[in-house]
C-alpha cells in the first residue's frame, strides 16, 4: 500500500500541520498561509484520497496513521501543533487519539465526537445522491454546509473557486468519507488526547453546530471554546484575519488547565 502523501510546505518554526476539509482542498488554507508562515513551519498535506494523495485502503484510522507517520518525518524532534477543519478536524482528533505523544498542541475547527442523527442522514443522503449523480448533483448542498448565504452572494469569485475545486474531488473518496462521518463516534476515545486543544466554531455553521463544539470541549481535559461571529463552516477562508489571531495567541500561551470560551465579532 502506497502511503505516501502530496505535501506543501513553506516557513520555519515550529511545525504547524493543517487538514484541509471534506468538501473542499488544501487551498483553502490559501488565506491565512503567508501569516502562518512568517512564524511556523506550515505543511500542508492533500489528505488521502485527495489531490496528489494516495486513497487509504483500511479507513479511517489508517488515515490518522498516514497523519502520524507525517508528524513523525517533519516534526521527529520538535513539538508539532495539528489542525484541522471539518473532515480534516475529526482526522486531526483521531490522531490525537491514537497517537497523543505525538501532537503537542491541537486545533478543531468544525468539529465535535459524533454527528446528531440529522446529520448523519444528511452525509447518507449526499453519498446516496453522489454515487448516483455524480458531485455535481450535491454542489449547491455542500457550499451551503461551508459557507452562509450572505458571505456566498458577496464572494461569487470564492464561491465559484470553491465549487471548481469540489467537484475535482474524487467521488468515490468522498462517498466514503461521508459513510465514515455518518458512523463516527469518538466519544469514548478523546480522554486519550492529553495536550492543549482549541476547538472553533462559527456561529453560522449548519454543518458541524455550536452545540458539537460545546459538546467535544466538555470531555477533553484542557480545551477552550472560540466561537466565531457571523462565520460558518470554513472559518480560514471566511475570517482569516481572525483565524491567525486565534492561532497566535493559543499556540504561544503557557499549557492552562482552565477552559475558556472566546466570542470574536466579525
Amino acid at each position: 500500500m502506497d502511503k505516501k502523501m502530496n505535501l506543501y510546505v513553506a516557513g520555519r518554526g515550529q511545525p504547524l500541520i493543517l487538514l484541509h476539509s471534506l468538501l473542499s482542498d488544501r487551498e483553502s488554507f490559501d488565506r491565512i498561509m503567508p501569516a502562518l508562515t512568517a512564524h511556523y513551519r506550515v505543511i500542508v498535506p492533500d489528505l488521502p484520497g485527495f489531490g496528489g494523495s494516495p486513497a487509504s485502503v483500511e479507513g479511517f484510522d489508517e488515515t490518522a496513521d498516514r497523519i502520524a507517520n507525517l508528524i513523525e518525518g517533519f516534526a521527529a524532534n520538535e513539538e508539532a501543533a495539528l489542525l484541522g477543519n471539518g473532515f480534516g478536524a475529526f482526522v486531526a482528533l483521531q490522531t490525537a487519539i491514537r497517537h497523543p505523544t505525538l501532537v503537542s498542541r491541537l486545533v478543531l475547527i468544525g468539529c465535535g465526537t459524533r454527528f446528531s442523527d440529522e446529520g448523519r442522514e444528511a452525509f447518507r443522503k449526499m453519498a446516496t445522491v453522489a454515487s448516483a449523480a455524480g458531485l455535481a448533483a450535491v454542489a449547491e448542498t455542500a457550499m451551503n454546509r461551508l459557507f452562509a448565504a450572505e458571505f456566498q452572494e458577496s464572494h461569487p469569485d470564492l464561491m465559484q473557486d470553491r465549487r471548481q475545486a469540489f467537484l475535482r474531488t474524487n467521488v468515490g473518496v468522498f462517498c466514503e468519507a461521508c459513510d465514515i462521518l455518518a458512523s463516527l463516534d469518538l466519544s469514548a476515545g478523546v480522554s486519550a488526547v492529553r495536550c492543549p486543544t482549541l476547538v472553533i466554531v462559527g456561529d453560522e455553521d449548519q454543518a458541524t453546530p455550536s452545540e458539537m463544539a460545546n459538546d467535544l470541549v466538555g470531555r477533553l481535559s484542557d480545551a477552550r471554546l472560540s466561537i466565531l461571529k457571523g462565520c460558518a463552516h470554513v472559518p480560514p477562508l471566511q475570517a482569516p484575519d481572525e483565524v491567525i489571531a486565534l492561532l497566535d495567541q493559543f499556540l504561544a500561551a503557557p499549557v492552562s488547565a482552565q477552559p475558556q470560551t472566546i466570542s470574536l465579532e466579525r
